[in-house]
């Protein structure tokens, strides 16, 4: 069956996904428009297409045990020098996205991988453009601000012309009531120490 590259998301849902993609766009970034705005919880990853199934119960048993939390974005960081990225910053949500990375790739389950980088969860809006053109996102976007209530996170698959696809989503406690974010992108959990359950 060969191999996939996965990656699985919080999707920032509309109006503001696609505001952000725009603006992505705008900045000279040629990646913005096959990348849906979202959080990484798992960056690009191969594996074996024959483990999807594996992976999709491993994913779905994680967002079972979760319920929505509220996520708020507001003002711009940046990697650099480390990495030339540029990225509007989350204010609130963040412990949950970083509960919720770590159980994805849980030594247990099918995804385990080491990260390049220590985790830090936030919506890129500019990659390996100019600097000039990075300095620009990073000012114009200074007082962006949006919040909504995270219910899912998704599964995506990147195609062989680069573009990321959802495969599926994970609604939090099972299907539960928060509803899916929308086919604009993709991508979500907060917890105590002591219980897989998501916490505001």
């Amino acid at each position: 069956m060969g191999t996939v590259t996965l990656g699985v998301s919080i999707a920032v849902p509309e109006p503001y996904g696609s505001l952000l993609q725009e603006r992505r766009a705008s900045f000279g970034d040629p990646a913005a428009f096959g990348i849906p705005t979202h959080v990484t919880l798992l960056p690009p990853t191969e594996a074996d297409a024959a483990d999807l199934p594996a992976i999709e119960a491993h994913l779905e048993t994680i967002a079972t045990a979760g319920r929505p939390f509220p996520m708020r974005l507001s003002g711009t960081g940046t990697f650099r020098p480390l990495s030339p990225v540029v990225f509007v910053q989350i204010v609130a949500g963040a412990s949950a996205c970083s509960w919720l990375q770590k159980r994805v790739r849980d030594a247990s389950g099918p995804l385990v991988r080491e990260l390049q980088f220590p985790y830090h969860p936030h919506v890129t809006v500019a990659h390996g453009i100019s600097e000039e053109a990075m300095d620009r996102a990073y000012a114009e976007l200074a007082d962006y601000e949006a919040a909504w209530t995270c219910g899912s996170f998704a599964l995506y698959e990147q195609g062989p012309d680069a573009v990321w696809r959802k495969l599926r989503d994970f609604p939090f406690g099972g299907g539960g009531g928060a509803p899916a974010v929308p086919a604009q992108g993709g991508y979500t959990i907060e917890a105590s120490s002591s219980a897989p359950s998501l916490r505001p």
